[in-house]
This record gives C-alpha cells, sequence and structure tokens, in this order.
C-alpha cells in the first residue's frame, strides 16, 4: 500500500476492510475465537484485525511457533473473511508486556528505556499513577531481535497464505512511543540527542512544513540549519528526537518483514489530544510528527489513528494529510459507529473501519469501557451501544456496494455528509421549508455532482438526529444510489439553463452478487418528500429542463 493506494487488494480487486478488532487477548485462543467469528459473521464484517504477539511466536530465542497463525487463518477461510494481524512486538500501548520471556528478563542485551535517568521502571503521576516501563528505541539486539521474529511470521504467512490472500495487511507494533518524558534520559540517549542531527533529516523537515502542525512548523523554521537536536528544533526537540528513533526502530522491523513478503504496512497511534509531550506515547506515529515517520519509516505505507474522542471528524481530517489514506483500526462500539462507518466510506473513502473489541457491540458499558469510549451526557448516542442489528445492515450494504464503492474512490462520484460536521441549529418551523432551507451550511450539508445536487437536513423542526448521515454515489449522469439514514433530502438541478428536475424512477432495494434487485418502486407521498427515519438504500433516476 502508497501513499496513492487507498484501498487494499483481493484477488487484484480494491477491497475495502469493513473490520472489527477484537480485543488483546481475544486471538490467543482457538477455541475462544469461536465466538468471536460468530460475532463477526452478526455485525456484516468482511475482515478481522487480531494480535499475532512475540512472546507465543519465538517464546524461545531462536525456535518459532506458528501454530495459531495457521489456526487463525483457517478460521477465516472457513468464515470466508479476511485478516488484518496486528503484531504485537517490542511495543504494545507504549509498553513491552509481549515481548518474550527471554527479551523482558536480560535488561543488559534488551535494555529498558529510562524515562528518569537510572531508573527502569517509572511511575506516571500523569496518567493515573501507573508503573511503567517500555523497551528502549535504541536497544540494537532489541531491533535485531523483534524484526527476525518479524520477517519469520512474514515468511511463513507468504508461505501459506500468498496464493489464497486471506491476510491482506499487517500493522507493525501496537501504539508506538514513550510515556513519563518527551525523550529516554539514560546515557546513551542523553549522547544522542547531543549529537548533530542527521543533515538529510533537517533537509527534509525544512522542505516539509506546510503540511506541519503549528508548533512544530514553528520549530523547524526557526531551528538552525545544522546543529544538535535542541538548536535544530528548539521546544520541539524531545518529540522530534524520539519520533525520529522509534519510527528508524520501526523501520527496521517492517522493512525486514516487507523484503520477505510485502503486504501493506501500517502504523497506529494513541492520540495526543493537545496533550504536553510525555502525557501520551510520544514519539509514535500522531498526527504532529507524521512528516518525520515518512522520513524515517518508508516501509510503513499507512498511519492509522485510534480514535475515541468525541471530535471524531477533527481527527480524520488531520490523519488525512500528506496523502495518507484513512485506516481506522480502533474506534468506538457507541451509537455513533455505524453513521461513522458509512461516513468514513463515504467522505473520506476510506481504506478500512473497525470498532475495537467489536464482539462487545451491543453490550452495556463497564466503567472501563465507557472512560475510553468518552462516555457524555450531553450527547446520548455516547452512552448508548450501537444496534447491532443496525450495524450489520450497514456493514452488509456497503460490502455489497463494494465495486461501485471503490470504483468510486478518489472521484467526487462518492460523497457523504454527516450530522456530526452540520451546524445543527434548530430550524425556525414557523417558516416552513425555507426557513429550513436558509439554515444552511453548504459545506457541510450539500453535495454536488456536477449539474445535480442534494441538501440533507438533520434539524428538522422539532427533531434534531445525532445520528444522521447520508452517502450517495453517482453510477450514471442521471442515477444515484443513496444510503441515509436519520435525515430529509431535498435534491435539485445546479443546471442554470435547465433549473428543472423530475424523478424518472425512485426505488428501494439491494445489490446481490453485485447486481441491484429492486424492491418496493417509490411514489407518490413516498417520492414527494425523501425523509429516512431509519438506514435505507434507494435508487434515484432524475432527468433536469427548463
Amino acid at each position: 500500500m502508497t501513499s496513492k493506494r487507498t484501498v487494499f487488494t483481493v484477488d487484484g480487486k480494491p477491497f475495502i476492510a469493513i473490520a472489527g478488532e477484537s480485543h488483546n487477548s481475544s486471538s490467543s485462543d482457538a477455541a475462544y475465537m469461536q465466538g468471536v467469528w460468530d460475532k463477526a459473521e452478526e455485525e456484516g464484517l468482511n475482515t478481522l484485525l487480531l494480535p499475532v504477539t512475540w512472546e507465543l511466536t519465538e517464546p524461545v530465542e531462536g525456535q518459532f511457533d506458528f501454530t495459531l497463525v495457521d489456526t487463525l487463518i483457517n478460521q477465516a477461510r472457513e468464515r470466508k473473511m479476511h485478516l488484518i494481524f496486528l503484531w504485537f512486538g517490542t511495543w504494545k500501548n507504549a509498553q513491552c508486556m509481549y515481548a518474550p520471556e527471554w527479551v523482558k528478563k536480560d535488561m543488559v542485551r534488551f535494555p529498558r528505556a529510562q524515562m528518569e535517568k537510572g531508573k527502569n521502571k517509572t511511575r506516571l503521576m500523569a496518567f493515573y499513577g501507573m508503573e511503567y516501563t517500555t523497551l528502549s528505541a535504541f536497544g540494537e539486539e532489541t531491533v535485531k531481535a523483534d524484526a527476525n521474529a518479524f520477517a519469520h511470521l512474514m515468511a511463513h504467512i507468504k508461505e501459506v497464505d500468498e496464493n489464497v490472500g486471506t491476510v491482506i495487511g499487517m500493522q507493525v507494533e501496537n501504539e508506538t512511543g514513550m510515556q513519563g518524558s518527551d525523550r529516554e534520559h539514560s546515557d546513551f540517549a542523553d549522547e544522542k540527542f547531543a549529537e548533530e542531527v542527521p543533515a538529510e533529516f533537517v533537509s527534509y523537515m525544512k522542505a516539509h512544513t506546510d503540511s506541519m502542525e503549528a508548533d512544530v512548523r514553528e520549530a523547524v523554521e526557526n531551528g538552525a540549519h545544522a546543529g544538535n537536536w535542541e538548536q535544530v528544533f528548539g521546544a520541539c526537540a524531545g518529540e522530534i528526537f524520539t519520533a525520529y528513533y522509534v519510527a528508524s526502530y520501526v523501520e527496521k522491523v517492517a522493512a525486514a518483514g516487507k523484503a520477505v513478503y510485502d503486504l501493506p504496512f501500517s502504523a497506529n497511534c494513541w492520540l495526543d489530544k493537545g496533550e504536553e509531550a510525555g502525557k501520551y506515547p510520544t514519539g509514535g506515529p500522531v498526527a504532529k510528527v507524521m512528516e518525520v515517520w515518512r522520513y524515517a519509516a518508508p516501509s510503513i505505507d499507512v498511519i492509522s489513528p485510534d480514535i475515541y474522542v468525541p471530535y471524531f471528524t477533527e481527527i480524520c481530517d488531520t490523519y488525512t494529510k500528506m496523502d495518507n489514506p484513512l485506516f481506522i483500526p480502533e474506534t468506538a462500539t457507541h451509537s455513533h459507529c455505524a453513521p461513522r462507518l458509512i461516513y468514513t466510506i463515504g467522505h473520506y473513502h476510506a481504506t478500512c473501519f473497525a470498532p475495537f473489541g467489536f464482539e462487545d457491540m451491543g453490550q452495556p458499558f463497564d466503567d472501563i469501557s465507557a472512560y475510553l469510549f468518552g462516555v457524555d451526557v450531553s450527547d446520548p448516542l455516547l452512552q448508548t451501544p450501537q444496534n447491532v442489528e443496525d450495524y450489520r445492515w450497514c456493514a452488509s450494504t456497503l460490502n455489497d456496494m463494494m465495486p461501485l464503492l471503490t470504483g468510486a474512490y478518489g472521484t467526487n462520484d462518492l460523497q457523504a455528509v454527516i450530522s456530526e460536521k452540520m451546524d445543527m441549529t434548530p430550524s425556525d418551523p414557523s417558516k416552513g421549508f425555507a426557513g429550513m432551507m436558509a439554515n444552511s451550511d453548504p459545506e457541510n450539508d450539500t453535495m454536488m455532482f456536477g449539474g445535480f445536487g442534494f441538501k440533507v437536513m438533520m434539524n428538522i423542526p422539532l427533531v434534531t438526529r445525532k445520528d444522521g448521515v447520508c452517502l450517495i454515489l453517482k453510477a450514471e449522469e442521471d442515477t444515484y444510489y443513496i444510503l441515509a439514514n436519520g435525515c430529509m433530502i431535498t435534491p435539485f438541478s445546479a443546471n442554470p439553463e435547465k433549473p428543472n428536475y423530475d424523478i424518472i424512477a425512485l426505488e428501494e432495494g439491494k445489490f446481490v452478487d453485485g447486481q441491484w434487485k429492486a424492491g418496493r418502486r417509490l411514489n407518490g407521498d413516498e417520492a414527494s418528500r425523501f425523509c429516512y427515519n431509519d438506514y435505507t438504500l434507494v435508487k434515484l433516476k432524475v432527468f433536469a429542463y427548463k
């Protein structure tokens, strides 16, 4: 997967991973996974994101066990699904919990990151007092061992799956970075920090300031053209230094695997949420340092955000800079989930959307899940688990539409709007339809397809739909597929020479084996207003005239 490729490939065709990521420990037991696969089928998924861990893959140095990997691949084939494996090697959530015993115990050969000088473990007072330890990004023997294990894994996957294509991608490590400080503080790390920054890297950063966030741009533009890390990058020196060495570490692991089997590789991140360095895994591939990762880890094809914050669309906007395809490996299973699935595919032409812990979808949130998912009393959908039947309908419908969707990727023929991005100021019902139309936010509520357009309203008088979403796909000049929920749609001609339009045909239906199968032919009351209270797919044919 390159920066210009927006989808995976299955059987030589573009593929959208309508996916789910399991809980961390689910894939460690084949028998337990049977229930997880059942849930994936219930939700209409076509791909699972499953951890493969270093500790189980290489329990003894040099002795590899791929029994579990083979079982997961076979289970996926039986269910006619695909896999994106998550390599939990040196890092998982910025910690080293999945490293093998022989790595964890040998702290001379495999040094820990000293976030405080001389300490292999520290307490993160800014993160609920959690005790924290992780492997150092400067461990030469560590990266060699990790890269060797990953290369063996990729070689095995190639051997058993290359001609089948069940495994479509790999995530290299998980939420990399360091917590507790903006950089490591071992004697060795201090020496590296005092060294001169590689000249080629400085030139790259100076040449890519247009995409940078404001504080990083200021530091790069105002910094010296040569010197140590602090001289070149000023207030951002610690974070850029850490990102450079963490990304370089991940690159060695990824490159070793890609040399064996060239699948699309991703790297996910724990969002920085605007916090200061050290309060989140600093040096991981957050948007703030995406430029660093693009330079130092070219074998990583996609940088993917784990999104649990309410400002979902703003994060999506941020992680599509630098031609980065939108790949969401983790997000919450509250009731924004289905609308966001539709929106990310329709608006961002996403390559993957995967709720985390999807096997719990529909279940009440426990205290930890509520915290992780950002439950907020001001938004009832954040408190409410996603309805599984609704999600299955959305996932299955999008999967059935895949040839049309992927054929429109990268064009304006596929668009979407969502209530989260709209001006939801209540309309004035006393002014009737004109009042509704006047309260317009064209950038976020109107989709234009050349000479024809659609205005979407989700703040109809007395009703505001926070779960509103509308995806429209232009199949031909006069034909559109509309997937909608919680909205009223007003089609209109945008051709000044032909300002009027009429409906030729409006019908409900679905795709079966890639072909449209019509249901009810809609006319009369059902055609005079395009109002959808539940998830619906329709086909519309129109013509414009003077």
